[in-house]
């Protein structure tokens, strides 16, 4: 297995970046950064096989970064960026590789492409490299040889985490959204259109230990909804959002049923492979709420968070999937749409009507569409 650190001053494009290389067997991303300076200790701390640089980054620029890694510490580095007038210069400067950031009118499925192409090319001299690098200060946690048996991958089903036992009733009006790849974008478009008078909302969003705190402020200072990082035991209140920090799940509770449901996180193992984990999420909005949710999947790889907007389904509650067209990647709501999750499909910018209609008792007119 070889390990990538990406250095990308952007959260989504690290995100992005990492989920891609993720998907490659033989390659895992042990740690991200978001500058050169945090990059520089994380090299040392983890000597990872190999890393991508942006060039364009704060503080210290991609280029220079690459010239004094090349320098003091030698090691394989793709670089990964928009300014493509450097491409042939960067191979000068010690680079082994480079990829161009898709452009706004490019399909992101090229630059998934692109990454695979480019660093499945540098397995011969990654294998060359990993017998003489330097040893890292901390030995490292592949989280791939931990889901893979016999070339199997697992995964671990709600039911291990959290029990499914469904509102027989609906309950007071709760939002619950769920996204990955894409998401801190479509999130800040939606919340920029929405009103303050509206239902508690509770989001997961796969996003790293760490930068959960600043996306949840950097959401409250572009909407007029009070945006947080959940925090254990806020009780939910409308015109309030929550975000489920990196690293755990968010669920909700009440101490009896005459009590406010409040925030309850859950530092368990990870879900569908992602913790926080959208299934977790909402299968805990159901049991809260049942048929009172409103469940919204957006843009993301992979297929966290069917299972519990089935569940949703199930109870009667309204769910709503992103349509392709707008999605920087159609995984989750595909699959949602798939197993017969959904009620509405909708292009991003028109999801915060929806919501905006769910908080009023209104029903919009949609058609069902798998495109």
């Amino acid at each position: 297995m070889y390990t990538v650190l990406v250095i990308d001053d952007s959260i989504s494009m690290r995100r992005i970046i990492q989920d891609f290389i993720n998907e490659l067997e033989d390659f895992e991303v042990i740690d991200l950064a978001s500058d050169a300076y945090e990059a520089r200790e994380k090299i040392k701390l983890h000597e990872p096989d190999l890393v991508t640089i942006d060039i364009n980054m704060p503080k210290m620029n991609g280029v220079t970064f690459l010239r004094n890694l090349m320098r003091l510490h030698p090691m394989p580095a793709v670089v990964i960026s928009g300014e493509s007038v450097r491409g042939n210069d960067i191979f000068d400067d010690g680079a082994v590789g480079f990829i161009p950031k898709p452009e706004a009118s490019q399909s992101i499925q090229i630059f998934a492409k692109n990454i695979k192409n480019t660093i499945m090319n540098l397995e011969f001299l990654l294998k060359r490299y990993t017998l003489t690098k330097p040893k890292a200060l901390q030995k490292p946690v592949l989280k791939k040889a931990n889901q893979f048996v016999n070339g199997v991958e697992l995964r671990v089903h709600p039911d291990e985490v959290l029990k499914s036992e469904p509102a027989l009733l609906p309950g007071q009006k709760i939002i619950g959204i769920g996204s990955s790849t894409g998401g801190i974008e479509a999130l800040l478009k939606i919340f920029k259109n929405l009103p303050k008078d509206l239902p508690p909302i509770i989001i997961s969003q796969h996003i790293p230990y760490g930068f959960s705190n600043s996306f949840a402020q950097r959401l409250n200072d572009n909407s007029q909804v009070d945006v947080k990082e959940a925090e254990d035991g806020d009780i939910l209140e409308k015109s309030h959002a929550y975000l489920a920090p990196g690293n755990i799940h968010l669920c909700l509770k009440r101490d009896n049923p005459n009590a406010n449901l409040k925030i309850n996180l859950l530092d368990a193992k990870k879900v569908s492979r992602h913790k926080p984990s959208v299934d977790i999420m909402l299968r805990s909005l159901n049991n809260a709420v049942g048929g009172g949710a409103m469940a919204i999947m957006l843009t993301g790889m992979g297929d966290d968070g069917s299972i519990g907007i089935k569940e949703i389904f199930d109870s009667g509650g309204f769910t709503l999937a992103q349509d392709k067209n707008s999605c920087v990647v159609f995984g989750m709501p595909a699959k949602a749409i798939e197993i017969g999750a959904i009620k509405v499909v909708a292009p991003l910018d028109e999801i915060y009507e929806y919501i905006i209609d769910f908080s009023q008792n209104k029903h919009k007119k949609h058609i069902l569409s798998k495109n």
